[in-house]
């Protein structure tokens, strides 16, 4: 055994945990080289370093970084940043994911003053803020959610506030704390078609997810609902089609599709690319079927151009309205 020694501190280094230690032991997977029209701007600017200057100062987690998102050069540069709460480590271990699982830490209760004062400090008219999974709470962290949008109502008044949460599966009463904080978009993504749950979403049920966000419109209307998958897992285009028609019955105002990324050898391989023209087919599909926003393109992710987004969500909500 080899030890290597940190001079400056004279101390043995720790040896480093894997991000995900349930995958470790399934075979390596190809990468497949991406096409041309994949492409993301690299991050390096003043204004990303800026963003992230403001991230670490409040020791705040965000997906951005966590999700290995190829948007954060370009999201960042413009301040845009979605917000991580939670903690760092989720309880499940979806294949597709590249967020850590294990036992997560517990909840720091000032994470809500922190994030609220990030904030006010970028000035964001919109801001994002999603989580790990947390089953290990009897919750499911909703009131943590809660508490979060209450800081940034406080902190920073005009900012409107979109959230992308977990399922809340098996936590009575979990749905009901958060929407009664009022969120202006409630994100929950399905991620893929039914089909694939068992794989590439296994801690999930399909339907659980779809009632929750019809649930979500129940209880407020006013609330914009939003949903998002990816392509590129095995699923075919017209088990898609079958997610959209789910989508409308249940009432859901905005879908995102994008193109799927292999985060590492270990996570569910790619097993195809979707072209520009295919994801131009979706969305055109997508908006015959009555969607008030779509968003699809290889690199569309949930909340990619949030703020812009949440403009066209509401000019598009009210020329229905005036149509009626």
């Amino acid at each position: 055994m080899t030890v290597v020694i940190d001079n400056l501190s004279g101390a043995p280094k720790k040896p480093q945990k894997p991000r995900h230690p349930e995958k470790q032991n399934r075979p390596d997977s190809e990468v497949l080289r991406k096409p041309e029209w994949i492409r993301a701007k690299a991050p390096g600017s003043a204004a990303y370093a800026e963003t992230r200057a403001i991230v670490k100062e409040n020791n705040l987690v965000t997906v951005c970084e966590e999700a290995a998102c190829p948007n954060i050069g370009e999201c960042w540069e413009q301040k845009h940043a979605t917000f991580m709460i939670m903690g760092e480590t989720c309880t499940r271990a979806c294949a597709f994911c590249n967020v850590a699982t294990g036992v997560p830490l517990p909840l720091d209760t000032s994470e809500p003053a922190h994030v609220a004062d990030a904030v006010a400090k970028l000035g964001l008219r919109h801001v994002v803020i999603t989580s790990v999974d947390r089953d290990d709470l009897d919750d499911g962290g909703a009131q943590h959610f809660a508490d979060t949008i209450h800081a940034i109502r406080a902190a920073a008044p005009n900012t409107t506030i979109e959230i992308l949460t977990p399922d809340f599966l098996r936590k009575d009463g979990a749905l009901e704390v958060v929407v009664a904080a009022k969120p202006d978009v409630f994100n929950h993504n399905l991620e893929t078609v039914p089909r694939l749950y068992l794989s590439i979403r296994p801690g999930a049920r399909y339907f659980h997810s779809m009632n929750l966000l019809q649930r979500v419109k129940q209880l407020d209307p006013e609330i914009f609902t939003k949903s998002g998958i990816m392509v590129g897992l095995g699923e075919a285009r017209e088990e898609v089609m079958q997610v959209m028609d789910d989508m409308r019955s249940a009432d859901i105002d905005f879908i995102t599709i994008g193109q799927y990324l292999q985060p590492t050898r270990k996570h569910a391989p790619i097993d195809r690319f979707w072209t520009p023209d295919e994801f131009d087919g979706l969305a055109t599909q997508a908006r015959a079927k009555g969607f008030l926003m779509v968003s699809a393109t290889p690199l569309t992710r949930s909340s990619h151009h949030a703020d812009e987004d949440f403009e066209k969500l509401k000019a598009a909500r009210l020329a229905k309205r005036k149509k009626a």
